[in-house]
């Protein structure tokens, strides 16, 4: 029997490791993360999907959510459809050009290796 352990996990948000920028065009909102440390690339690309992300804006994003990967700058961006009511001159709401949506972004919660 081993007396090692399985490393052990940590959950966390992306705010914690990452900062966020949010664009628009009509209703499609561009959000690019960008990691503040290199060592946190592989994790924010394993885990921050398209997937992981349509399910965690569900809310605000009615449409497909593509992912570009562009790891020379430690980024990802996301491009959101359907995100923004209609967009800037059509929409009634709140915030019309989806500034908000790169702080929800970063209230994603991810798992991390804990520190030892």
């Amino acid at each position: 029997m081993s007396t090692e352990s399985a490393p052990s996990r940590s959950v966390r948000t992306l705010h914690d490791i990452a900062h966020c920028r949010a664009g628009d065009k009509g209703d499609t909102s561009i959000l690019s993360l960008f990691v503040y440390r290199e060592e946190d690339f592989e994790l924010v690309v394993e885990q921050v999907t398209a997937g992981a992300v349509t399910a965690h804006l569900k809310d605000t994003v009615r449409g497909e959510v593509t992912r570009h990967v562009l790891p020379q700058l430690g980024a990802l961006q996301f491009v959101c459809a359907h995100a923004l009511a209609g967009g800037v001159t059509t929409s009634t709401a709140l915030d019309t050009h989806g500034k908000a949506l790169s702080f929800a972004l970063l209230a994603m919660p991810i798992e991390s290796k804990a520190a030892r």
